[in-house]
């Protein structure tokens, strides 16, 4: 696919293909078109040329909310949480687009919306379980550490029980402890759920750490791809991020 703002083109002829149970990275230096890349695929976008596919069905032109409902999740560069909400409806809210019962039976109480919002916590419960954050649930998310509010938002994305799971520089902000902390979370979600991964990332630790293959982009277009081995090698990698006109 390739993406035109104006006469720049931010995302040229990108293409990548995931399987479920990998994880795969998007790397490369500040403006590469990385995050743009995101948001063609999770609907932010329509781009100028291409497809994009998802379980054989094209998704090119869809709503964020459509994208979502066809099991696509994702998270940003700036925390995005509803601060003033606890940690538990942060993760409850997420659901809204299959609730299951409509505005008479949240007025009247009926079995139905009960018996559907029991549901709904214990998978945001099920969730948060699997992250750590169990304890947290009652919190608001503004009187909790940084690294722990990435946690939250990573858990809001997952409740939605997505096949392909997206994470847009999940390591930004955080510490070193809270970078291990991450590197074992995102351990366990792919452990415990099996889907696919797929994130931007500027830590090289976190990315070396957990990704089979990572992917390389410079000005919208792809310089190169690999193991984690092959990339750490590549000139053209280690000149598009030092910047080095003699390698």
């Amino acid at each position: 696919m390739t993406q035109y703002f104006g006469g720049l083109c931010a995302v040229s002829e990108f293409s990548v293909s995931l399987e479920q149970g990998q994880l795969v990275a998007l790397i490369g230096p500040n403006g590469a078109g990385k995050t743009t890349v995101f948001n063609l695929v999770s609907g932010f976008y329509k781009p100028t040329r291409g497809e994009i596919l998802f379980k054989g069905a094209s998704i090119k032109g869809k709503k964020p909310h459509e994208v979502t409902s066809r099991g696509i999740a994702r998270t940003f560069q700036n925390i995005r949480l509803w601060f003033d909400m606890t940690v538990l409806d942060n993760i409850r809210i997420a659901q809204h687009h299959a609730l299951g019962y409509g505005l008479l039976d949240c007025f009247l109480r009926t079995p139905r919306y009960m018996r559907r919002e029991r549901e709904i916590e214990d998978h945001a419960m099920q969730v948060l379980g699997t992250l750590g954050l169990a304890e947290v649930a009652h919190e608001l998310p503004k009187n909790l550490p940084y690294g722990v509010q990435r946690l939250v938002e990573i858990a809001r994305a997952l409740s939605i029980n997505p096949a392909l799971l997206m994470l847009d520089e999940p390591a930004a902000g955080l510490n070193s402890a809270d970078v291990e902390g991450l590197i074992a979370s995102i351990r366990a979600i792919h452990k415990e759920f099996n889907l696919a991964i797929w994130m931007i990332e500027h830590q090289m630790d976190v990315v070396m750490s957990l990704c089979s293959w990572i992917k390389v982009i410079d000005f919208g277009a792809t310089i190169a791809e690999g193991t984690p081995e092959a990339i750490q090698n590549n000139p053209e990698v280690i000149k598009a991020y030092l910047g080095d006109d003699t390698i």
